[in-house]
């Protein structure tokens, strides 16, 4: 069940709300952890099992750490929780990968050197151990108290809105909402206006997108055209798609009563690499940021070689969060946290570039590492590669021709103009930037959406899968 889903939409969510609000005060903490376990069972119950079992060993993890009097005792009981949660995370990330790349190095098909069922990776489980780590670390800290209430640390951990894809939301962001909340039209109003906007940037952008992008990634041989065109379809699906999901799940928060921090903010405009990175996926760059550069690493308290070896590192762990079928998402890591590395060396000999050339080369730079992202292996990412720098050909290939379709066309267009409206909406867009427009056009692009759904089946989010 996902969010663009009529399942969701006209089953989970209206009976979920009048279950909600029927609910005393005191006890929508436990309607809301009921449903947010359903949520998830509706996918996997057997892997609810792992949940509510890493949940119950960061709770009980953070109450011995608050009541202890010793410093040595509280931080052995922050790493074995964080170790527990990570430990799961990587052998059901990694397990699989690590087995076939052994085998391919010292086995074959007929002869493998270790004969494997493969593991399959629980959904949820990536933001799971995020908010897990990051409650624990608060704690050992001294920045929240722990919560020595099971229900409402399980409801933190298993909301709905931001179990299964994030926003990750740190405990002490929603600490106070999870002793009380109360209920406001005007927040539920805008709450329901933010997921119709997520809904239709999914449905109405994403989704149409989804067809080619599959085509171009599979060719043997991509020309320079079919490659661009395939990459610049992953970027602004992948966009759409994700920035669109934490926008239903931040209007889903706020009709609970909750304030999520936002997700995105125009990374595609972005001036720079580091600028990207405080657009993109704010929530996971913050806590990146937060608990692996700065608190682990140690930031650039040292020297610059320490300094870029943080950055690569901290970049590389997380294209390693986000993997798990391959070492690609390592690779786009690396080259993110090299393309960080140069700008800063770059920035601190005082050299400086035109705007316009330095948010072209950034979304270029970002938009090749998209595509071993999204590669199925390094070999296809390659085969990529040589088509965006033309070894294969210049012309659009027959295949990617007869693909296109007026819907692909106009997801294209209606992105571009999306992602460029931000530059451009100080020049004035007459009656699309008055109130009423602003106020109706959410609801008329949600039903239209709404109209689509209904004859289609829309791919799981893209996000999903990490």
């Amino acid at each position: 069940m996902v969010f663009a889903s009529l399942e969701f939409l006209t089953l989970f969510l209206p009976i979920f709300f009048a279950f909600y609000f029927v609910t005393p005060q005191r006890f929508r903490n436990h309607t809301m952890l009921l449903g947010s376990w359903l949520f998830y069972a509706w996918w996997t119950p057997k892997f609810l099992i792992l949940i509510i079992a890493l949940t119950v060993v960061t709770w009980l993890a953070a109450i011995w750490i608050d009541r202890s009097s010793s410093e040595k005792f509280k931080t052995r009981m922050m790493a074995a929780g964080i170790l527990i949660n990570l430990a799961s995370l990587a052998w059901y990330k990694y397990a699989n990968v690590v087995v076939q790349s052994l085998n391919d190095l010292f086995g074959s098909s007929e002869h493998p050197l270790i004969v494997w069922q493969a593991v399959y990776l629980p959904i949820a489980l990536s933001f799971t151990v995020l908010h897990a780590t990051s409650y624990l670390v608060d704690v050992r800290r001294g920045v929240v108290q722990a919560q020595y209430r099971f229900i409402f640390f399980s409801a933190y951990i298993a909301m709905f809105p931001h179990l299964i894809a994030g926003p990750i939301v740190r405990y002490k962001v929603i600490e106070k909402e999870l002793r009380e909340r109360l209920f406001s039209a005007e927040e539920f109003a805008t709450g329901v206006r933010r997921f119709m906007i997520g809904f239709a940037m999914k449905v109405l952008i994403a989704d149409p997108l989804s067809p080619l992008v599959a085509l171009v990634f599979k060719q043997s041989s991509p020309s320079l055209i079919d490659a661009w065109l395939g990459c610049g379809a992953y970027t602004i699906q992948l966009y759409f798609d994700f920035a669109g999901y934490s926008l239903m799940a931040i209007g889903l928060g706020l009709m609970l009563g909750f304030k999520f921090e936002p997700n995105f903010n125009n990374p595609y405009l972005a001036v720079s690499i580091q600028d990207f990175w405080r657009r993109w996926h704010m929530t996971l760059s913050s806590w990146l940021r937060d608990y692996l550069y700065i608190s682990f690493l140690g930031g650039n308290r040292s020297s610059q070689t320490r300094t870029y070896l943080n950055l690569m590192l901290t970049m590389a762990i997380g294209g390693l969060w986000h993997g798990g079928e391959s070492w690609n998402f390592l690779i786009w890591g690396i080259i993110h946290g090299s393309a960080l590395c140069i700008a800063r060396a770059y920035n601190a000999r005082g050299y400086a570039m035109p705007d316009l050339l330095s948010r072209l080369l950034t979304l270029v730079v970002v938009m090749l590492a998209w595509t071993v992202f999204r590669a199925s292996d390094f070999s296809a990412a390659l085969t990529m590669w040589g088509g965006q720098f033309g070894l294969h050909g210049v012309a659009m290939g027959d295949a990617v021709s007869l693909a296109l379709r007026p819907t692909m066309y106009a997801s294209f267009i209606i992105g571009i103009v999306c992602i460029l409206y931000p530059s451009m909406s100080k020049t004035g867009w007459g009656i699309f930037g008055s109130n009423i427009w602003r106020a109706i056009w959410p609801v008329l692009a949600f039903s239209y959406a709404l109209i689509v759904l209904t004859g289609q089946q829309s791919p799981p989010f893209l996000y999903f899968q990490f």
